[in-house]
């Protein structure tokens, strides 16, 4: 049996009156790979933080790292090194236990923090104008890793995560499984003892999504790595953790196996029929030969979105489906006037107008803008603002306090929250809120703007399956009392098959296939197989 790692003793965590973690206990032993799951709130991302050693403290209980601490200059490692060699300056390991959040190891806790790294949902913190092997290069300079060797290792990294043909390319130029693959190069610079991975593949179509999986449990193997991963799809806690740790509300509700514990977390799951087909209105987008070129220095010129056409009406769903790197969010961005396309037309209808969304000015794009939301992959809070604040300056209106909460709450509702928790949350900070959470509540910035069409990028990205069938429902509700019309872009094909009305399937910037969602993902399945 391995030596423990870390040791978590009756942990609890207060924001203001509400308990978010209850006296949770558990330890991880050195290597292993556990998955921790539940649903939205559940206190996932709570416990990873306080794990890493991030925020704030816990507001009782402690956390424990057992490590072997080198006498002479600051390297740490596992304490199954304990009475070895130094490999940084040949000094002894000795056997130390680190109270983590105890202020009298501040010294220790940031020489255990070395040997620690995460990786966060949503979030690539990459620098984007750099090239990727810079941005492994910086990592690379924070460790002071040796200079003259530095470039070698950097290329080892990429190469290890299967980016080696994107070694040049600016790094905001890449989609957003190639960006999560940097984002663990970057985290394996650090050399890390034990790699903390909050919904790493929530946003990634499932394809991309193994392939990310598979580079993690390599790297844990490699080098005998310790891994805590939180999702809330089943699929991943199972292929990736030796043991899995369900938390409900705060607590640990089970403990064990990875599938005995996936038994336990799908057990309240069940589906929901889906609803009847509404009759949809009149067109309210057209799309016509839309292309977006970019020139990259290594690839010349590069099609992002090329000679798209396709219609929306209004009350419709419509889905954009594919692969990463496919060309959908570039097209969403083109649809809610963040970019210009090279060529082509993208018309919307205002009232009883058209316009061109491709056309400068404050009678085209910049009127039509005002009446499409769009939820970004990578969506940011205010974190110094409490929820109600978020959605009210969204709108940038000064509202009575009365209406301010009238309207919050209602909107929060719309994303899929209950009443009860509406009310609940308007008066938290983001950071008060779990990462399923503040996701909901982004929603809900959209949508109390009053938009006529709402983009939705990866909208179920980090929601469980409970959650997602609320937000279904969040839009579903949406469509049918405001008569709201829906583009979602994703690579979650339950969810697009239980909402959307039709779909276009994406793969190489063109549109290769549009019609009734079945239609299509048969499609969808066929071309995989021949992949």
């Amino acid at each position: 049996m391995p030596q423990p790692f870390i040791s978590v003793h009756d942990l609890c965590m207060d924001f203001d009156d509400t308990r978010v973690l209850n006296n949770i206990s558990f330890e991880i032993p050195e290597g292993e790979i556990i998955g921790v799951i539940g649903r939205s709130g559940a206190g996932k991302s709570v416990l990873m933080h306080l794990l890493r050693g991030v925020e704030q403290p816990p507001t009782k209980g402690s956390i424990v790292y057992h490590m072997a601490a080198c006498d002479r200059c600051s390297f740490m490692d596992v304490q199954s090194r304990a009475g070895g060699r130094c490999p940084e300056c040949g000094g002894d390991l000795v056997a130390v236990d680190v109270d983590l959040w105890d202020e009298e190891s501040n010294g220790m806790k940031s020489r255990v923090m070395s040997r620690t790294a995460i990786m966060f949902q949503r979030t690539f913190a990459l620098y984007g104008d750099d090239r990727v092997i810079e941005n492994v290069l910086h990592a690379l300079d924070d460790i002071n890793y040796p200079q003259e060797n530095a470039i070698n290792r950097a290329a080892d990294l990429i190469d290890q995560v299967r980016l080696s043909h994107r070694m040049m390319h600016i790094a905001r130029d890449l989609s957003g499984g190639e960006k999560q693959r940097v984002v663990l190069a970057r985290q394996l610079a650090k050399n890390p003892a034990m790699l903390f991975a909050d919904e790493p593949t929530g946003t990634l179509d499932p394809e991309t999504a193994r392939l990310v999986h598979g580079m993690l449990l390599e790297a844990a193997k490699k080098n005998t790595m310790g891994m805590v991963v939180t999702s809330h799809f089943s699929q991943v806690i199972e292929d990736m953790a030796n043991r899995a740790m369900l938390l409900v509300d705060g607590e640990i509700a089970s403990i064990g196996s990875p599938k005995t514990v996936i038994r336990s977390f799908a057990k309240d799951y069940h589906e929901i029929e889906s609803t009847e087909p509404v009759e949809l209105g009149e067109k309210i987008l057209s799309a016509r030969d839309v292309t977006k070129r970019y020139v990259s220095v290594d690839r010349g010129v590069v099609k992002a979105v090329n000679m798209v056409t396709f219609d929306v009406a209004k009350k419709e769903i419509f889905g954009i489906i594919g692969k990463s790197g496919a060309g959908k969010t570039t097209l969403a961005q083109i649809m809610s006037g963040i970019i210009e396309p090279t060529s082509g037309e993208m018309n919307i209808l205002i009232g009883d107008d058209w316009v061109d969304m491709t056309k400068p000015g404050i009678d085209q794009r910049g009127r039509a803008k005002e009446y499409i939301g769009l939820l970004h992959q990578e969506y940011d809070l205010f974190p110094h603002r409490t929820v109600i604040d978020n959605l009210t300056e969204s709108i940038g209106l000064d509202f009575p306090k009365e209406l301010a909460i009238r309207k919050a709450v209602v909107t929060l509702c719309m994303a899929g929250f209950t009443e009860e928790k509406s009310k609940e949350i308007l008066d938290r900070m983001p950071a008060e809120l779990s990462d399923g959470e503040r996701h909901r509540v982004a929603l809900a910035q959209v949508l109390i703007r009053e938009p006529r069409l709402v983009i939705l990028d990866e909208p179920t990205g980090t929601m469980d399956p409970i959650t997602k069938q609320d937000v279904k429902h969040s839009i579903l509700n949406a469509r049918d009392e405001m008569d709201e019309t829906f583009i979602v872009v994703s690579h979650d094909m339950d969810f697009v098959r239980d909402i959307c009305d039709r779909l276009a399937l994406m793969r190489g910037g063109k549109i290769i296939d549009i019609g009734p969602t079945a239609q299509v993902l048969m499609q969808v399945t066929e071309e995989e197989k021949r992949d």
